[in-house]
């Protein structure tokens, strides 16, 4: 364990030194399997058009409110697409009765504690919130 967290620490130091301390990753909880996700696959998660992981566990997705700076830089560096187009997704699929929104978390902090405490769960901090309780998860 102090392993990891120093492991942690070094790797945040050196994403703060490269400037790159306000990348917004993607995390999923501990104990999920997959560790590369492709950009239209995450799309499609965070979109609520695919509502399970590779092994068929049910997906859970966090998100920040709409106007929060890590959900902008998120939606539209990690996910190429602009915050109101994935709200415009959110409400197709609430409004049609084929799905649900995702759950919208109050802060950063609140976001680490739901992805970190809840089985199948996807969500984005930005590095400076990361720690050994999520799992950062690769996107190509």
């Amino acid at each position: 364990m102090q392993h990891l967290l120093t492991s942690l620490a070094l790797l945040l130091l050196a994403q703060i030194a490269s400037g790159d301390s306000g990348r917004v990753e993607l995390i999923a909880h501990p104990e999920v399997g997959a560790q590369l996700l492709t950009r239209d696959t995450t799309r499609a998660i965070f979109a609520m058009r695919q509502r399970t992981w590779p092994d068929g566990q049910a997906v859970r997705v966090f998100v920040l409110a709409n106007e929060h700076e890590d959900h902008v830089r998120f939606v539209k560096e990690r996910l190429a697409v602009y915050p109101h187009q994935l709200q415009l997704a959110w409400d197709r699929v609430v409004f049609s009765g084929t799905g649900q929104a995702p759950t919208r978390v109050t802060s950063p902090t609140e976001m680490r504690e739901r992805v970190a405490t809840t089985p199948g769960s996807l969500g984005y901090l930005a590095t400076e919130h990361l720690d050994e309780r999520v799992q950062v998860i690769t996107m190509e």
